[in-house]
């Protein structure tokens, strides 16, 4: 399995989320009926983020993924948002402070992370991961920033194994949320990538080879959520 993939480049995708991003957490909310909330704060509980831990979010967009782990590491916690496009970003920092949480949001390219090797207790990426050019060489970035014996978390589109949920979701994948992505962004064309990126990106057992390349991490697994319309991938740094 090759390392890269025929994903549209940086700046396409950069400028693609820029324009989705004003409307993006509606969207999401809309077209998720709210579960992806859920599906992150199972995310959270995977990775037995702690109080006092160090957390990286990468492609953290309106800072929920980030924003479910500062609740986790708590006021001696730190937690860090990175977002390779600036707007959306934008929000997320208003956001957090809502919430009272303390949370700091910076823009970073999850492929050249700036930061040290070992910093990190726990990264993580959420809808974010088959968006990226080389996906291999991300995880292998953020298991690099992340001390030996922390973990990775991914959470991802995939496959349904559930033959009529797989019918019933693929109707709605395919038909209904392109449109109504469209209806609430402007963007139909994005939701159309959106789309087909999921339906194509490799998931369960094809992710954890993704994994295996990277050579980054000494375990490995996956826990489907919703009936596997998103997996979520837990991998331990060596």
């Amino acid at each position: 399995m090759s390392t890269t993939r025929n994903s549209p480049e940086p700046e396409k995708i950069r400028h693609m989320f820029s324009q989705v991003a004003t409307n993006y957490d509606k969207a999401n909310s809309i077209l998720s009926l709210g579960i992806h909330h859920l599906w992150r704060k199972k995310l959270v509980e995977l990775s037995k983020a702690k109080e006092g831990d160090h957390v990286l979010d990468c492609a953290t967009g309106t800072g929920d993924l980030a924003i479910e782990f500062k609740k986790a590491v708590g006021f001696k916690g730190e937690v860090i948002g990175t977002d390779f496009c600036i707007e959306m970003l934008a929000s997320a920092p208003k956001k957090a402070a809502s919430k009272k949480l303390e949370i700091r949001f910076e823009v970073a390219d999850v492929t050249q992370l700036p930061y040290p090797d070992d910093r990190f207790n726990i990264a993580s990426i959420s809808f974010g991961i088959r968006n990226v050019n080389n996906p291999v060489k991300a995880l292998q970035e953020m298991a690099r920033v992340v001390k030996p014996g922390g973990s990775i978390l991914i959470l991802e589109f995939g496959q349904i194994d559930i033959p009529a949920l797989r019918s019933l979701y693929h109707i709605y994948s395919e038909k209904v949320l392109p449109w109504l992505g469209g209806l609430i962004t402007g963007q139909k064309k994005a939701y159309e990538y959106l789309q087909k990126s999921s339906a194509s990106f490799p998931c369960k057992e094809d992710f954890i080879e993704l994994m295996k390349q990277a050579g980054s991490f000494d375990q490995m697994d996956f826990t489907p959520v919703s009936g596997g319309i998103a997996y979520i991938y837990k991998g331990r740094v060596k």
